[in-house]
């Protein structure tokens, strides 16, 4: 369904002011002047060319800037088969060597969502497709789930069908799914903005979302390879942010 021009207008004026929020800067210690790193990332290129309209209007993303630790930017631009159907990249270390790569949601044209992982010379490492057109996932966030040294990045898996958290490990230059559990969703058909995300409030990361029927917060863990999940307290986009901060 196609918006309004001034809808569209807003809705990027939104995603530059959030990107410009998020872009984090990350250094290298101890390296030479010379070793560039990913400063900050954002999505560029609106397209049309996706008729899905989740995240509230008829536009995605069909390319993704990155600005380097010296300044210079580098472009990437996807095939007309793909595009970017995310709110901001996301940046995030996930090989432990102190500078970070940018998680991101692509999206085909004919087999819908996937989580992708792109660096300084491009995509690294993607989950599948779900394997339908008009079919999405919302980010929640990377973390050191499990304590076991390697970053994992969990999604929820169309948020307003399957309802499953996935977990998936990045190690070796790529995604290995670890963990998977139905009964939870973060994110509305229009919205926005996508709930929940990962905290630690000094017991080890936790994922924020809600349960299937948005009726209860709810704390999820890896443990042993498996999620474990607990109700926190009664849904409203306040109890989800106090549970964010630790409040709840």
């Amino acid at each position: 369904m196609r918006q309004s021009a001034p809808r569209q207008l807003a809705r990027l004026w939104r995603a530059f002011t959030r990107g410009a929020g998020l872009a984090l800067s990350f250094w290298l210690a101890g390296q030479g002047a010379s070793a560039q790193t990913i400063h900050s990332a954002e999505f560029t290129e609106p397209t049309p060319r996706y008729d899905h309209a989740i995240l509230g209007d008829a536009l995605e993303w069909g390319a993704l800037a990155l600005t380097l630790s010296d300044g210079t930017r580098r472009l990437f631009r996807l095939p007309e088969t793909l595009v970017f159907e995310d709110l901001t990249p996301r940046l995030a270390d996930l090989d432990g060597d102190g500078a970070p790569e940018v998680i991101v949601v692509e999206t085909s044209l004919a087999k819908g969502g996937r989580l992708a992982v792109w660096g300084l010379e491009g995509r690294i490492a993607q989950t599948p497709h779900i394997g339908q057109t008009h079919r999405w996932l919302a980010p929640i966030g990377a973390a050191d789930l499990d304590g076991d040294g390697e970053i994992e990045i969990a999604y929820i898996d169309r948020p307003y069908l399957a309802k499953e958290l996935r977990i998936w490990r990045f190690e070796k230059g790529g995604l290995t799914e670890v963990a998977r559990a139905k009964g939870l969703t973060n994110h509305r058909i229009g919205w926005d903005h996508i709930e929940g995300g990962i905290r630690d409030c000094g017991q080890g990361p936790e994922m924020i979302a809600a349960d299937a029927d948005w009726q209860q917060v709810m704390a999820s863990r890896l443990e042993g390879g498996k999620v474990r999940s607990r109700a926190i307290g009664a849904y409203s986009p306040a109890a989800m942010a106090e549970a964010l901060a630790c409040k709840g």
